[in-house]
């Protein structure tokens, strides 16, 4: 029988395109609740109908995390969270967790369990919940689309790293924090590994064409209209260059960038 598996689209103040961050309930007698991103009466129905005796969150962003305090007080419910950030989630929701996990760590629901995948990138305590051949994978992918990897904390060398391992594991389907399923995986992963790189490589012209500064790069490495979205896009480009950087092919120095 395949693992029970219910989303709901919840309206949340958020940059995603959708303004919507997916919620899910994986179960229904002992179930496990992912990314409570704020209360709405479908989200309570749905809670309402089932047992809920675990709740995660795929990682600590404020889109993701809004109803975690309601739903673990009103279920009393194990609240997990990664191993070694339990101090940021509990910033970020309120509420201390009860239990922690880390790569490998399989929660028990009654349709199976659901094991637990480190996928860093774009945020620094990132996962992805692995329920039999479907993976919900939060903010790691998106379709339509792409995911903003931008400093401080964004690292792309571990973004390009967890689409890697996701793309390895060949998931029937991909359940995304943002947006309508995934249903081709690996055409998904693949052209956000693909825009990953081409972005890297224009901002490394940019610098080898002679962009002295974060803002000279921004203005060469992107070809359309940013208004909105400046912030991520610089955010990105930041991103980009302290990925060349640690690689050698760039300098940084504050602001200044030359080549390598």
């Amino acid at each position: 029988m395949r693992e029970r598996v219910r989303r709901l689209s919840v309206p949340v103040a958020t940059r995603a395109p959708t303004g919507a961050t997916n919620a899910y309930l994986v179960g229904r007698d002992s179930a496990l609740l992912v990314d409570p991103a704020a209360r709405t009466d479908e989200l309570d129905a749905l809670v309402a109908g089932a047992t809920v005796e675990h709740v995660a969150v795929t990682h600590t962003h404020p889109d993701h995390v809004g109803a975690v305090a309601d739903y673990a007080a009103e279920t009393g419910a194990t609240v997990w969270a990664r191993r070694w950030r339990e101090e940021r989630f509990e910033r970020a929701t309120g509420v201390e967790p009860d239990r922690t996990f880390f790569e490998g760590t399989e929660i028990d629901t009654d349709t199976g369990p659901v094991g637990v995948f480190d996928t860093p990138g774009h945020a620094v305590d990132h996962v992805a919940f692995g329920v039999g051949d479907r993976i919900l994978c939060g903010d790691l992918a998106v379709e339509p689309g792409s995911v903003v990897v931008g400093a401080p904390e964004g690292d792309v060398r571990a973004y390009l790293t967890a689409l890697r391992r996701l793309l390895a594991k060949r998931p029937a389907l991909l359940l995304p924090g943002h947006g309508p399923v995934i249903r081709e995986p690996k055409t998904t992963l693949e052209r956000l590994i693909r825009h990953r790189l081409d972005r890297e490589a224009k901002v490394l012209e940019a610098v080898r064409e002679g962009a002295t500064s974060v803002d000279d790069v921004l203005d060469a490495a992107y070809e359309k209209d940013l208004t909105g979205v400046e912030d991520l896009a610089r955010a990105t480009v930041v991103a980009h260059v302290e990925k060349l950087a640690r690689e050698g092919d760039v300098s940084r120095d504050g602001e200044r960038v030359r080549p390598l």
